[in-house]
């Protein structure tokens, strides 16, 4: 309990007097995530669509591998990433590891098949609603995707914030990827890590209170946009 006490007081410390160090860190946090889901929501949302959408030979096992992706190991994924960018692999010649576009790529590689997935089972719902009047309008394959991608948005924005917190909390592949290197690619959850091992668990506490604040804040920001919308609708 003092623990949880001294965390408190240590965050509040550290918001009140606007720390430069948490200022910074907690700046790339959100730098690399929303990058993450940006980039992730480009490739997973339209992926999600395709698949409610089209019918081809190898679409169930294909959306079985989808979600079965979702629980994919963060550090089996940090180990990949860090071996394809490493000087002996294929891509090192680039000098991407141990930067926040290393970190950036690990999280893409987490958090779309978790969009990917939540996008084809709300779309799939919504071109069953609007399968016969999209087909009698004559239009295109990709015409229908906009089309349902547009009017499932609020949904889709479930999935992106979805693959928001997995993204904010991941630790295991971004350290593999990032190294933690203090001004460089220091996060928050890196952060709490490095604290922890060294025993000062009040300053843990202090940024895991940030951290989860933090993710709040964007939730609540997000779903305030989204009610504003809902009534100028009306």
């Amino acid at each position: 309990m003092n623990d949880i006490w001294q965390g408190l007081t240590e965050a509040f410390r550290l918001i009140v007097y606007l720390d430069r160090d948490l200022l910074e860190i907690a700046a790339r946090s959100l730098q690399v995530t929303i990058t993450a889901v940006f980039i992730a929501s480009l490739i997973g949302l339209p992926l999600g669509a395709l698949l409610s959408v089209n019918r081809f030979r190898f679409r169930r096992p294909t959306i079985a591998l989808l979600n079965a992706l979702m629980g994919l190991p963060p550090v089996v994924v940090g180990l990949i990433v860090y071996i394809l960018l490493s000087r002996s692999g294929p891509f090192g010649v680039l000098g991407l590891l141990f930067t926040p576009t290393a970190m950036i790529i690990a999280q893409v590689i987490i958090i779309t098949p978790l969009i990917a997935s939540i996008a084809h089972q709300a779309i799939r719902d919504l071109w069953a609603e609007y399968h016969d009047l999209l087909i009698s309008l004559n239009t295109t394959k990709t015409q229908r995707m906009r089309a349902l991608i547009w009017d499932s948005r609020r949904s889709l924005l479930t999935a992106a914030l979805a693959g928001f917190g997995r993204g904010i909390g991941e630790v295991g592949a971004i350290m593999i990827v990032g190294g933690n290197i203090d001004h460089v690619t220091r996060v928050l959850t890196t952060a709490i890590a490095l604290e922890t091992g060294k025993g000062d668990f009040a300053l843990a506490l202090g940024l895991g209170f940030v951290l989860i604040a933090l993710a709040i804040a964007v939730n609540l920001t997000i779903h305030a946009v989204s009610q504003t919308e809902q009534t100028g609708r009306w």
